[in-house]
């Protein structure tokens, strides 16, 4: 059985997720991977930087671009996942909200299916429990990326009530907790407020635990920083990781992993007084 818990105690920090998006067209590094050599070098740069996971993505979400089908999303998986998992060193998760294209992955050796749904699928939970894998559950508000949502109760209230409602339901399908794991979905139906006050709360969202992070490059970073194109707010994306990182988020979703995982060292080291 896949199990959080156990890589966050080996590790001793919060855990680094390297993004790699096998996509033409992804907000920040859209074509950067999208040929094998060059995904492959990138899954070793990760791997040498300290990724503890690595996190692939066939479909982008961004908000200017329109949703491609589950037969290419699967296309593009399988020209490129088979390689990915064989030149990993550390667990591969899968960014997708099929059960379909989730199934192919872990029959391939993915070890967390990252789940964008904003839902609890019988389907996807029928394949976790086969598979024994990881579940990461993310809060959409049942909207996409270039949508808003209206939190009448606040936002921090609705994303920890859908926590609660997966935790219950996916322990309830026979699931083990330690499989699973529940992002706040920064930039997904929420304005950029929603994503400060999620971000100044992650204490109160840590109680589930283990909260995944995703800040990296987002529009929020711009925002703050006036920085308009996404790959110059890594500075922004660093600070932001290791703020969430001290109020108890123990995955952080990222672009840039040996910046990240430089500065958790050095912030873990400070913390413990020890070298």
């Amino acid at each position: 059985m896949f199990s959080f818990k156990r890589l966050i105690d080996e590790a001793k920090r919060p855990l680094v997720m390297g993004i790699l998006n096998v996509t033409p067209d992804s907000f920040s590094d859209g074509g950067e991977a999208f040929n094998i050599d060059d995904v492959i070098e990138k899954v070793n740069t990760m791997c040498y930087e300290g990724a503890d996971i690595i996190d692939v993505g066939a479909c982008s979400t961004a908000p200017q671009n329109k949703i491609i089908g589950e037969a290419e999303e699967l296309e593009r998986l399988k020209k490129f996942l088979p390689s990915i998992i064989k030149a990993s060193r550390v667990p591969v998760s899968l960014d997708t909200l099929r059960p379909a294209v989730a199934e192919y992955g872990l029959s391939v050796g993915v070890s967390v299916i990252n789940d964008e749904s904003g839902s609890f699928e019988p389907a996807m939970a029928e394949l976790v429990k086969k598979y024994s894998c990881g579940w990461i559950f993310m809060h959409t508000g049942g909207l996409s990326s270039g949508e808003v949502g209206q939190y009448h109760s606040g936002v921090v209230k609705d994303v920890t009530d859908f926590f609660e409602n997966m935790k219950r339901s996916a322990v309830s399908y026979g699931l083990n907790a330690e499989q699973l794991a529940f992002d706040c979905g920064i930039g997904f139906g929420k304005a950029r407020q929603d994503d400060l006050t999620l971000l100044n709360s992650c204490e109160e969202l840590s109680q589930y635990s283990p909260l995944l992070v995703g800040v990296s490059r987002k529009r929020i970073i711009g925002e703050i920083t006036g920085a308009e194109n996404p790959k110059e707010r890594l500075w922004g994306s660093v600070g932001a990781a290791l703020v969430v990182a001290s109020k108890g988020a123990k995955i952080l979703r990222v672009h840039d992993v040996k910046a990240t995982v430089d500065a958790l060292k050095v912030s873990e080291a400070i913390k413990r007084g020890v070298l």
